[in-house]
C-alpha cells in the first residue's frame, strides 16, 4: 500500500509504526516542516511543506489558534495536491491533526482512508480548567472558557476527515464526546523495554566529571520544558527541606526553558528561573551545588539516567501523559507521582509506585524520603512498575502489534466524505 504520514515534527508519534510499515514492503511517504529537502529515513521518502504566510494578525484573539491551523493545513493541503498531480494517490493517510495539517486531506484524496491520532479534546470545566489557582488569572474566567472551547474547532472540522482514530490513554481518549470517542482505539505509542531496562552497572557522568552509580541517591525529575502543568513549581519549592533532609542525594533535573503547555512566563522570563529564584535563598551553596539542571539530553544519556535514579518524581496537571513516566517504570525506577486523572492508569499506590497530592510540597518531600530510607520497598516498586509497563505498554509485544492490526482495519473502511 502507498501510505502517507501527516506530522509537523514527524516522525513524533509515529517513530515506531511508520519505519515498521517501511519494513513490511509499503511504500511510506511522511510530509512535514522538521526537514528543508526532500530526505530519506528509515525506507520511508520525508518530503517538506512549507509554511508561506504569517498567523494571528487582525485575528480576533479567540480564534488565533485556529488561524494559525488554517495556515498550516493550507500549507500542507498545496503540498498533497502537488503529491497528487504527480501521480502519488495514498491507499491510507495517518495524521496527527493538532496542528492542522490534516484539515484538508480529504478534499484531495477523497478516496484514502485517513487515520488521525488524538491527543486531547479541550474541556472548559474543572479539573481541566481552573485546576491550579495560582495560575489561574484570567480577569474574565467565564471568557476565557469560551476561547478554550474554540480550540476544539480543529478537532470538530476533523469529525468528517477521519475514517478511525487513537490515543495514547484512556484520560486522553475519554476527554472527547461520543463522535469522536467511538472511532477511538486507546494504543499508546509504546516503550521499547528492552532498551529502558534496570542495569545495576550504570555509570551517569556529569559534566563537571564526577560519576554517579546505583550507589548513589539520586533523585531525577523530567519535563520536556520546566513549567507549571508539569508540576515544576511543586518540586522546586519542595528543594530546600528535600535537600536538608538529604545530604547525600543528588537531584537531576531533565527539562529545556520553553513551553511546551499553558501560558508563558512573564515577559523575559522563564519558568525555570522564576523558581530558582524563589527557592534559592532558601538553600546554602553546598546544598545547591548537588542540584543539576541537565536541560534537554541525548536519548541514551536519559536512560541511564533513568537507570541510576532510586525516586523519579512525575507531576502533572490533568492533562497529556508524558512518555517519561513510562520509561522511568520501565527502568524500575521507584515514582512518586502526582494524584491526578491521567496517573491513574499507571500507578498503583503501594504496588507500582505512590501518589500525593499535586500541590502537597510537604507529601511529596515526606513520600521521596520514606522510600529513599526502604530499600525493600523502593525494589519492589520498581520491579512491579516495570512488571506492568511490559504487561501493557511494551513496543514489540504489545503497542506495535496493536498499531498494525489498527492500520489493517483502517485499510478495511469504507472512507468517508467530507461533509458526511
Amino acid at each position: 500500500m502507498n501510505i502517507l504520514f501527516i506530522h509537523q515534527n514527524f516522525p513524533g508519534q509515529f517513530k515506531h509504526l511508520a519505519p515498521a510499515l517501511a519494513r513490511a514492503g509499503h511504500n511510506c511517504v511522511a510530509l512535514t516542516l522538521r526537514v528543508k529537502e526532500p530526505t530519506k529515513w528509515q525506507g520511508m521518502t520525508v518530503l517538506p511543506y512549507a509554511i508561506s504566510r504569517g498567523a494571528g494578525q487582525k485575528t480576533h484573539p479567540w480564534l488565533v489558534d485556529l488561524n494559525t491551523k488554517v495556515v498550516r493545513a493550507e500549507a500542507c493541503f498545496r503540498a498533497a495536491r502537488t503529491l497528487r498531480d504527480d501521480g502519488f494517490t495514498p491507499d491510507i493517510i495517518v495524521a496527527h491533526p493538532g496542528w492542522g495539517e490534516s484539515m484538508f486531506l480529504r478534499d484531495v484524496w477523497p478516496e484514502a482512508r485517513i487515520g488521525l491520532y488524538y491527543e486531547l479534546y479541550h474541556r472548559s470545566t474543572w479539573p481541566h480548567m481552573h485546576f491550579d489557582p495560582e495560575f489561574d488569572r484570567h480577569p474574565d474566567k467565564e471568557a476565557e472558557g469560551l476561547r478554550i472551547r474554540l480550540k476544539n474547532l480543529n478537532n470538530l472540522i476533523h469529525l468528517p476527515v477521519g475514517d478511525l482514530a487513537l490515543s495514547p490513554t484512556e484520560f486522553q481518549a475519554n476527554t472527547f464526546p461520543p463522535p469522536f470517542r467511538d472511532r477511538i482505539s486507546v494504543i499508546h505509542d509504546g516503550i521499547d523495554t528492552d532498551l529502558v531496562a534496570p542495569n545495576p552497572d550504570v555509570r551517569f557522568e556529569m559534566e563537571d566529571g564526577a560519576v554517579l552509580t546505583r550507589g548513589d541517591e539520586v533523585i531525577t525529575f523530567v519535563n520536556r520544558n520546566l513549567e507549571p502543568y508539569r508540576g515544576y513549581h511543586v518540586f522546586m519549592r519542595s528543594l530546600p527541606r528535600l535537600l536538608a533532609e538529604r545530604p547525600n542525594a543528588r537531584v537531576l533535573i531533565v527539562g529545556g526553558d520553553e513551553v511546551s503547555y499553558g501560558a508563558r512566563a512573564p515577559k523575559g522570563q522563564t519558568w525555570k528561573q522564576i523558581f530558582i529564584d524563589e527557592v534559592r535563598g532558601q538553600i546554602s551553596d553546598a546544598d545547591w551545588a548537588r542540584v543539576h539542571f541537565l536541560g534537554r539530553i541525548p536519548y541514551d544519556r536519559f536512560v541511564r539516567l533513568l537507570q541510576v535514579s532510586r525516586v523519579h518524581v512525575y507531576l502533572t496537571y490533568p492533562f497529556v501523559l508524558s512518555w517519561s513516566l513510562f520509561e522511568a517504570m520501565s527502568a524500575g525506577a521507584a515514582i512518586v507521582a502526582s494524584d491526578t486523572a491521567p496517573l491513574h492508569e499507571a500507578i498503583e499506590p503501594g504496588r507500582t509506585g505512590t501518589l500525593v497530592d499535586f500541590f502537597d510540597g510537604a507529601a511529596l518531600v515526606d513520600e521521596v524520603c520514606a522510600l529513599l530510607d526502604d530499600p525493600e520497598r523502593r525494589a519492589a516498586y520498581g520491579a512491579a512498575a516495570r512488571d506492568f509497563v511490559r504487561a501493557h505498554y511494551d513496543l514489540e509485544t504489545i503497542c506495535l502489534p496493536q498499531q498494525m492490526a489498527w492500520i489493517d482495519r483502517l485499510a478495511a473502511c469504507t472512507p468517508g466524505r467530507v461533509g458526511d
